[in-house]
């Protein structure tokens, strides 16, 4: 009984793929196909594939291009070949080999080779495969990748609003633990919409604030030769800050709505 196995080689804007009976005796007779890399032609691909009845798709992890390829044969192919009669256990997978695995000998790349040499190499046992989550949780990965870089630019964000401060000699970080908490943000808005007084900024400070009204004086005692640039410079920083702050929150609320369904399981 034949079982076939494809090989694709991934590019841009271009696949190379071949498909091949692995169980003849000899060499490898593989057969051809060139597919762009935009969703019509995907969706032909995953046609063709089901039309060749190939059981099992190999592909490289090139940069970010194999995640398309690999979202449309999910959709489109993997299915349809589970549920095909006499599926076997193994019957629609999908196989993420990692690049360094598969290089070749120096020299020129080339496209079709690199795919049969894919396949070879997958039914060897030589490939290091790497593990992809299925779609839904590449989407809390989606939603949590793109929490953690808006915390990261936060983090530089707030390293380059204290060394503004610094730089304009206002000393406010020395004094609140936060310096991006509701007392000081109060007073740093203030100060980039044209304060300069010193007593009306620290008046706005919260009451248990352990600094003392005198202290936060003297923090805050250059704004009154602050120059305006400074000022429309903090500005830009706090209005910056305050989005990210509200993309971070929109994140969370994705990522509950996403994970909902598993909380209301676990409650009965």
């Amino acid at each position: 009984m034949s079982y076939r196995i494809a090989g694709i080689d991934v590019h841009k804007k271009m696949l190379a793929v071949v498909v091949t009976d692995v169980e003849v005796q000899g060499e490898y007779q593989f057969e051809q196909r060139q597919y762009g890399s935009n969703p019509e032609h995907l969706q032909l691909l995953a046609k063709w594939l089901i039309e060749r009845e190939v059981e099992e798709v190999v592909m490289e992890s090139t940069a970010q291009y194999w995640k398309p390829v690999w979202g449309a044969l999910e959709r489109y192919w993997k299915s349809s070949c589970q549920t095909r009669e006499a599926a076997g256990p193994m019957s629609g997978t999908l196989h993420l080999a990692q690049a360094q695995s598969n290089r070749g000998a120096r020299g020129r790349k080339k496209d079709f080779p690199e795919a049969e040499r894919l396949v070879k190499r997958l039914v060897a046992n030589e490939l290091i495969l790497s593990f992809v989550p299925d779609a839904e949780q590449r989407l809390w990965r989606a939603v949590t990748r793109r929490k953690y870089q808006l915390r990261c630019e936060r983090v530089r964000l707030q390293n380059q609003l204290e060394s503004l401060l610094e730089e304009c000699q206002i000393k406010l970080s020395s004094l609140v633990s936060d310096p991006l908490g509701v007392s000081a943000r109060r007073m740093l808005k203030a100060l980039a919409e044209g304060e300069m007084n010193p007593a009306v900024l620290s008046a706005m400070a919260d009451k248990n604030l352990r600094a003392t009204q005198a202290q936060l004086c003297d923090a805050l005692g250059a704004c009154a030769e602050l120059r305006p640039i400074y000022r429309r410079l903090l500005k830009l920083f706090l209005e910056e800050l305050q989005l990210i702050d509200q993309q971070i929150s929109q994140l969370d609320q994705e990522l509950a709505n996403l994970l909902s369904r598993y909380q209301l399981r676990s409650s009965t």
